[in-house]
């Protein structure tokens, strides 16, 4: 008798106990044969893919051409994105070598209300407020906000997420002005927003969130330059990736108060601390540090994201990518490079 094919072999890298709990649950209705990883993939420990057939990585993880030389060699043939994002790799090497699918969009609605309670929090300082209340000091001085309706937010990125977003800001009677290079004027006319270029844009905005992709166009896309153009007192808003933001400059922007106060979901050099317990170390990085001591800074740890529902959608989606990989279907999620 013919001995029974074992099922594929998976090596999730960068994984907490959450992944494990939902990639578990809906495995059940793949049967995949998975080792979980803690750690990040690095060049130093791509020997854990060895035995794999699929290596699922999260959006830290640095699929540098050293790993992708690594894992094509142990015949690894695809590396599944957990995640919309894919900076993190470099697909000009991988072309040719190995196949990369991702997740596009798990949960527009979770990072847009994510990005939401940024604004919420830091315009009536819930923050500083919850704080204080815990030591019984109900004053006011110092907590005053403005109201939301009739001020002007600027979202520069009008994809599924930006969408979400907008429409929560409809909500809030806010007047939503827009930038993407590829408008989407229909949604504007039936939403009630307008596409300017990015300049009127940061001129004009109260608010300005960040809901773009990190390409070579976007890049320190917020600057010295940008921000001098901005409102006295603006509020700048970050749930995409950190380098969207010159951190050093949204510093000096912060302290001569041009910028009145920023809410950071990601960060320039997050791959070192975010997802990690580091309370019993000392913080390394200056830049970080700094910006932890404004008042008027909120950092949260790349949790936009981070819903039950969204979670599971990550799960279904990575999982539903490496099936049809072994179906051989057309891998609608499949980011490669191009010029």
């Amino acid at each position: 008798m013919a001995e029974a094919k074992s099922k594929p072999l998976i090596a999730f890298f960068d994984t907490k106990p959450y992944d494990r709990e939902v990639f578990n649950q809906l495995n059940d209705d793949y049967g995949y044969q998975i080792k979980y990883f803690q750690y990040h993939i690095t060049p130093d420990n791509c020997i854990l893919a060895k035995d794999a057939d699929v290596v699922v990585v999260f959006v830290n993880d640095i699929i540098s051409s050293d790993v992708i030389d690594q894992l094509a060699g142990f015949g690894v043939k695809l590396v599944a994105l957990r995640c919309s994002g894919f900076n993190n790799v470099d697909l000009k090497y991988a072309k040719g070598k190995i196949q990369i699918v991702r997740v596009p969009a798990y949960s527009p609605n979770a990072i847009a209300e994510h990005t939401v309670a940024l604004m919420m929090t830091l315009n009536r300082k819930i923050h500083r407020a919850y704080f204080r209340t815990r030591d019984a000091n109900f004053t006011l001085n110092g907590l005053m906000g403005f109201t939301m309706q009739g001020k002007t937010a600027g979202v520069i990125g009008t994809g599924k997420i930006g969408k979400a977003l907008v429409r929560i800001l409809r909500g809030f009677d806010m007047k939503v002005l827009a930038y993407d290079p590829y408008p989407d004027e229909k949604h504007a006319k039936e939403v009630g927003y307008s596409y300017v270029d990015l300049d009127s844009l940061m001129q004009q905005s109260d608010v300005i969130s960040l809901n773009c992709p990190l390409t070579r166009e976007t890049k320190w896309l917020i600057d010295k330059d940008a921000i001098g153009m901005m409102k006295k007192g603006v509020m700048i808003i970050n749930t995409g990736r950190g380098k969207l933001i010159r951190t050093t400059d949204l510093i000096v922007g912060l302290k001569s108060g041009k910028v009145g106060s920023a809410g950071l979901d990601v960060y320039e050099e997050e791959s070192e601390f975010f997802f990690e317990d580091l309370s019993d170390r000392v913080l390394f990085d200056d830049t970080l540090a700094r910006l932890l001591t404004f008042n008027n800074v909120i950092i949260t740890s790349h949790q936009a994201f981070f819903t039950r529902e969204a979670l599971m959608n990550i799960a279904g989606v990575t999982l539903g990518n490496i099936q049809d990989f072994f179906d051989g279907k057309k891998l609608v999620n499949e980011v490669v490079f191009s010029e």
